[in-house]
């Protein structure tokens, strides 16, 4: 069987054998996978390919056989030492649902009977609910005044994020005028699956981003689309947008680690409370499933409960 490293992933030195290439190819063309998604299917193929059997004699070649020859046994095993490894009961879930999807791939074609992968089940996960800022939270952040230009580009990308519920990857795809339309206040963006949705721009956001317009053109050159630039006039970069926010949050004095997914988790936490209209919030968030929306209300109730706590004459403890 061939080495893992520490965290149950396959030696990169091999090849993904042609079924196993075929498979991702048809994710990315037909089902339109991120290149995230990507390259986290690439892993567990990997580390589906490290169970073939491999006799001592045989070559590093024969790592390459036929992972339809895999069985549940195998599967068992591999799923084993994925948690041997300390793996994340998350990451072993991701794991074995890519491998599902591949069996189902290969029996939809002929290529095997039934899938092995079927019978197994994933590690219970803890449930984690997202992590939101409250709107005392959100307004000592967003409420600070931009000390320069690249401060006021911050700010206009903070509120953007709060506003209208954006993915940070949908953020920072954002072209000039492109999908912003300052006139009726709403901002257009291709998410996940390449699904595009339009969603509203709130008033802040909309007076945030006229600032960073003004003096846009004095960090964009010409012919450059991105909304958002950096000081060299090239398109931003998730890692930078996450470490601006991060100085900006504890510049305000926050005193905890912000990433701008709090900021949409906020945003869906916030308007949910508010409306209760769980239906409107899946649509600005762009989710395929109400079920992925839902997590909110878990957020809502304990919002509620805490003002029970407080309010209720029987609720407090003597």
């Amino acid at each position: 069987m061939a080495p893992s490293d520490a965290n149950g992933t396959a030696p990169h030195p091999v090849a993904l054998h042609p079924l196993c290439a075929q498979f991702l190819s048809e994710r990315a063309i037909q089902h339109r996978a991120s290149p995230h998604t990507l390259d986290a299917y690439r892993r567990d193929l990997l580390r589906l390919q490290a169970l073939a059997p491999v006799a001592p004699s045989q070559t590093a070649a024969a790592l390459n056989t036929s992972p339809a020859a895999l069985t549940t046994a195998h599967l068992r095993r591999g799923l084993m030492q994925l948690h041997a490894a300390e793996l994340a009961p998350r990451s072993i879930a991701r794991t074995l649902s890519a491998w599902r999807s591949f069996y189902a791939w290969l029996a939809r074609r002929g290529a095997i009977s039934h899938n092995p992968a079927e019978p197994l089940k994933a590690p219970k996960r803890p449930r984690t609910l997202p992590k939101a800022l409250g709107a005392d939270q959100m307004a000592a952040l967003l409420n600070a005044e931009p000390g320069d230009g690249l401060e006021t580009r911050d700010a206009a990308m903070f509120e953007l994020l709060y506003s209208s519920g954006l993915r940070l990857a949908e953020l920072v795809s954002l072209d000039w005028p492109g999908g912003l339309d300052l006139t009726n206040d709403e901002v257009t963006v291709t998410g996940k699956r390449q699904k595009t949705r339009t969603v509203p721009l709130g008033n802040q956001a909309k007076i945030a981003l006229s600032a960073w317009l003004t003096i846009r053109p004095n960090y964009a050159p010409a012919d450059q689309p991105a909304l958002f630039t950096g000081r060299f006039g090239t398109r931003l970069t998730p890692r930078q947008v996450e470490k601006r926010l991060a100085r900006w949050a504890q510049q305000q004095g926050l005193g905890m680690q912000v990433h701008p997914h709090m900021l949409r988790h906020s945003f869906a936490s916030h308007v949910l409370q508010s409306s209760g209209d769980l239906r409107a919030v899946q649509d600005m968030l762009g989710h395929a499933s109400i079920a992925a929306t839902q997590i909110y209300t878990h957020l809502d109730f304990q919002h509620l409960a805490k003002i029970y706590d407080v309010a209720h004459p029987r609720a407090k403890k003597t």
